[in-house]
């Protein structure tokens, strides 16, 4: 059954994956770095030897996997399939598909990913299934059951943001290490977290410094690749959840919050299915950009991964901007947040169906110049503003006054946080002066703050 699944995915399977659990426990229990950790913790603790590997091995329980074949592709891609056939038309485009094919086989490659939603999981793990299958690190909200145990099977390591104790970090970086020396193919969201106001946000370093410092050991002669991966949408499920605490920061919902907003959506959708009432949400798409070798930009900056922690992540915030610089170039431009900067680009609550279609070509046009990445860019501006007013129009964001679209104030922090995706691939509109006082915008409406 299992050759079966690999013949059919066409699937480059890292045989690390499938070591026992007990195994990789017992490597990361025996590394010298780790027993130092546990000296140091016991004696600044005054716990007992035993105290500190019982910490480590509940660490390591928390944090490593075990990878089933099965479950991944026979469960796991199945239920995406469904999902996503559901919720979305999913498209991905590789933007230098030469570079990727030239990495050698027995080299690592780590996806880095801009982070929108909890689907991004999902959709990513499912547009590279015909080839690899995808270990990520995943943070505290997917460690309710049963999520910890579906992604644990699907080779997923959890991860606790923001916490600091050095004994945690020393086990969680030698995990990281011991699966990139042992050629783990790993998604990481760069950004650490999911974008609450739609714009990219700065690289967080961590995974990325544990996994770039992997080529520094001896023996170690393969090179480890980069490769940027932008994802965007015409509708984020839990879009209301995460701009809601940047209308009003004591609104934060917690992560439970979040996954019950997207488990009601799946609901909801099954019933509609159901019905014969559902529609799509629109697009999906991924887009892979031009790999990075970490050997090319070590040799480039030498002596960076070799020095103490702070001056080495101060260096290596060049390497983390410069993929999240690749990131923003390849983002997709769905139709959705594309009419929403249109919409947004007046400054005005009343836009004439003619000047929006006409902003919409100019953008269409220069993006195509400026090699944007416009999903279906060879439609004109009334396909396009055709496709993003089914959302727009389902969720009430818009509604159509005659010849003219009426942007209803309530909602203008949503379509901002749409644009905000694509915006900085788009020109600079002059502000206009409000042609009528009922154009003016209420400063006392919600508003996106910045983070």
């Amino acid at each position: 059954m299992v050759l079966r699944v690999v013949h059919h995915f066409q699937l480059r399977l890292e045989r690390y994956k499938l070591v026992s659990k007990r195994a990789v426990r017992d490597d990361l229990m025996r590394d010298h770095a780790v027993k130092r950790a546990v000296e140091e913790h016991c004696r600044a603790h005054s716990l007992s030897e035993t105290e500190g590997s019982a910490l480590v091995e509940d660490y390591v329980n928390e944090i490593v996997p075990f990878f089933d074949v099965l479950s991944y592709y026979k469960l796991g891609y199945n239920i995406a399939r469904l999902i996503l056939s559901l919720l979305y038309r999913v498209t991905s485009e590789y933007q230098d598909i030469e570079s990727l094919k030239q990495i050698p086989k027995s080299d690592i490659v780590i996806y880095l990913m801009n982070h929108r939603s909890n689907a991004d999981y999902v959709v990513v793990a499912y547009v590279l299934a015909h080839g690899v299958s995808i270990s990520y690190a995943v943070g505290e909200w997917a460690r309710v059951w049963p999520l910890e145990y579906v992604f644990k099977s699907f080779g997923a390591y959890f991860v606790r943001r923001g916490f600091r104790e050095p004994l945690y970090h020393t086990v969680l970086e030698r995990y990281v290490q011991l699966i990139t020396r042992n050629g783990v193919t790993q998604g990481i969201f760069l950004e650490g977290g999911l974008s609450r106001n739609g714009l990219l946000q700065p690289a967080k370093l961590g995974l990325l410094d544990y996994s770039a410092r992997v080529i520094l050991e001896p023996g170690f002669k393969r090179d480890i690749w980069l490769v940027p991966v932008a994802i965007n949408y015409d509708r984020v499920l839990e879009d209301r959840t995460l701009t809601r605490e940047l209308i009003d920061e004591h609104e934060r919902p917690g992560r439970r919050h979040q996954l019950s907003t997207v488990l009601q959506y799946l609901l909801f959708n099954f019933v509609r299915l159901l019905t014969g009432n559902l529609k799509r949400y629109g697009k999906a798409a991924v887009n892979f950009g031009t790999p990075i070798s970490i050997r090319q930009w070590s040799a480039q900056n030498p002596g960076v991964l070799e020095n103490p922690r702070e001056d080495r992540l101060r260096q290596l915030q060049e390497l983390g901007d410069e993929v999240m610089s690749r990131i923003a170039a390849i983002m997709p431009i769905t139709p959705v947040p594309l009419v929403a900067a249109a919409l947004l680009s007046f400054g005005e609550t009343l836009i004439g169906r003619e000047e929006l279609l006409d902003r919409i070509d100019e953008y269409r046009d220069h993006l195509r110049s400026s090699g944007g990445k416009l999903v279906r860019g060879d439609q004109g501006a009334e396909a396009i503003m055709d496709r993003a007013w089914r959302m727009l129009s389902m969720r009430r964001l818009v509604v159509n006054n005659g010849g003219a679209y009426v942007i209803l104030p309530s909602q203008r922090s949503l379509l901002e946080y749409y644009a905000n995706s694509v915006t900085h691939l788009l020109p600079e509109q002059p502000k206009r002066r409000p042609m009528h006082p009922a154009h003016d915008t209420d400063p006392s409406l919600p508003r996106l703050r910045g983070v």
